[in-house]
């Protein structure tokens, strides 16, 4: 991928005809001790903090935007809209930063119905954030958790589900990631030069889980199989050279995986 431009809350970038896009939506801090050492292991204490000591981790929260040629934009989650933190809810600010107007937007792909990857379907003032939604691509074992949440209504007639390998157009396809939450989804781009995996929430503390991938996180839904999944993700990804983007790792949330010791190191695009 070639980096075309980038600013405080977006990063674009080219591979083969496909625009690429990081676009931030804020940021959430949580508490470290959500770490654990793996499943019925206990809690993790980062190096440097003190176990007696409540302490807390940033968490970035990322969208990706993918622009071909003749087609309406793929936006991969769309952030946490009015729903959450004040920290949250702000990737209309970061579209208007790279100049993307919301009525691109064709389709939005979910990797997961948590609050912080969803919401933004509406924004702050309750409209509809994107005028020509035309689909909502989500995983057939997340529908559930999308229908459950009543003020997501008015969308339901844009679902569109899928299932591990399925295809959402010529070079974007779904790609299961069990563990992290019900129909936990990746979406992989090969652009006939790049391949890019769209992880969701595979990682969730990067300064941790790269070099030491078992540990898990508390809202893991699964931690040994998420455990699983993404040792076997990362491992591919150092194997392949594909290119990460994660939905926790820090703005703009890019970047390829290298072993490094018994673990992974992530070096990032910018």
């Amino acid at each position: 991928m070639i980096v075309t431009s980038q600013s405080a809350n977006t990063l674009g970038c080219m591979s083969g005809s496909w625009k690429v896009w990081s676009l931030s939506d804020g940021h959430v801090d949580m508490p470290a001790d959500l770490l654990r050492r793996g499943p019925g292991l206990g809690k993790y204490t980062l190096p440097g903090l003190s176990p007696q000591e409540p302490s807390l981790v940033r968490l970035s929260v990322n969208c990706f935007l993918l622009e071909g040629a003749g087609n309406h934009g793929v936006l991969i989650d769309c952030g946490a809209g009015g729903m959450w933190e004040p920290s949250l809810g702000h990737l209309d600010n970061a579209m208007v930063e790279a100049g993307i107007d919301p009525s691109s937007i064709g389709v939005v792909a979910l990797t997961h119905t948590h609050l912080d990857h969803l919401n933004g379907l509406i924004t702050r003032d309750g409209r509809e954030a994107f005028a020509n939604l035309s689909r909502i691509v989500i995983a057939h074992d997340a529908v559930a958790g999308f229908v459950d949440q009543p003020h997501l209504e008015r969308f339901r007639h844009l679902l569109a589900p899928v299932r591990d390998g399925d295809r959402l157009n010529d070079q974007l396809a779904a790609l299961a990631i069990p563990g992290h939450a019900p129909g936990h989804m990746a979406y992989v781009l090969d652009s006939g030069e790049d391949r890019i995996l769209f992880c969701g929430d595979l990682i969730h503390v990067p300064a941790a889980q790269f070099a030491r991938p078992e540990l898990t996180w508390a809202y893991d839904l699964d931690q040994s199989i998420a455990r699983a999944t993404r040792i076997n993700l990362l491992r591919e990804a150092s194997r392949v050279q594909a290119w990460l983007a994660g939905a926790h790792m820090a703005k703009p949330g890019i970047g390829r995986v290298a072993e490094e010791g018994s673990g992974y190191a992530f070096l990032p695009i910018a």
